[in-house]
C-alpha cells in the first residue's frame, strides 16, 4: 500500500510541475522562457557529451577509440536519418559492441 501511494504521489507531482507552465502563462508566454525553451536542449545535449567523455583516457589502450567511434557514429546518424533516438541506440548499440571486442 505504501509503494502505491509513492507512486500516486510522484504521479501527482510530475504531471503538476508538467500543467504549471501551461497554467501560469495562458496568454502570453514571455520572451526569456521561448529564449531557454530554444537553447537549452542543445547545451543539454552538450552537457550530457561532455560528461559522458570525460573519463576516456588517449594515453591507454584502447585510446578512446571505442567512444570517437560510438561518437562518429551517434553524429553520422544525426546527420543521415535525422532522428535522435536511432542516432543514440546505434552509438551505445556501436559503443557496447566495441567495449565488449576491443578491450
Amino acid at each position: 500500500m505504501r509503494a502505491v501511494i509513492l507512486v500516486a504521489a510522484m504521479a501527482l507531482v510530475t504531471m503538476g510541475l508538467r500543467f504549471l507552465p501551461f497554467l501560469v502563462f495562458r496568454k502570453k508566454t514571455p520572451p526569456y522562457i521561448e529564449y531557454l525553451g530554444k537553447v537549452l536542449p542543445a547545451a543539454i545535449m552538450g552537457m550530457l557529451v561532455v560528461y559522458c567523455l570525460k573519463d576516456m583516457s588517449i594515453t591507454t589502450a584502447p585510446y578512446g577509440l571505442p567512444e570517437l567511434f560510438a561518437v562518429g557514429c551517434v553524429v553520422g546518424m544525426q546527420v543521415w536519418k535525422r532522428n535522435s533516438i536511432l542516432s543514440i541506440l546505434a552509438g551505445t548499440a556501436v559503443y557496447m559492441l566495441l567495449i565488449r571486442l576491443i578491450v
